[in-house]
């Protein structure tokens, strides 16, 4: 199995496994991260949301319509802000660093 990176809120880097075909968020609730997730990856919240490390922002899809409102509502936005639940890990993923983001 592929592996993914997680940088906690406490600044502590955990590698942990991850399933292709899952979104990231799946990875990190199940993982015990404090990601609240509430609406359960309908992307309809931003509990999830993480940054993804720089060098990996262009491997992955580019964050669209609802997601990209939701992410420049926070006050904790970032170029590189995501919502979990909308990324989807394959193997090509394997590595994938990502940090989980404040708690808002």
């Amino acid at each position: 199995m592929a592996e993914m990176v997680v940088v906690d809120r406490s600044g502590k880097e955990h590698r942990v496994t991850a399933r292709a075909g899952t979104s990231v968020m799946e990875t990190l609730r199940d993982g015990d991260f404090d990601m609240a997730a509430i609406c359960g990856g309908m992307c309809s919240c931003a509990t999830c949301h993480i940054y993804v490390d720089e060098s990996w922002m262009a491997k992955l899809p580019a964050a669209q319509g609802d997601e990209t409102e939701l992410l420049r509502e926070l006050s904790s936005y970032k170029p590189n802000s995501r919502l979990s639940c909308q990324v989807t890990f394959t193997d090509s993923l394997d590595g994938l660093k990502i940090a989980v983001g404040p708690d808002e």
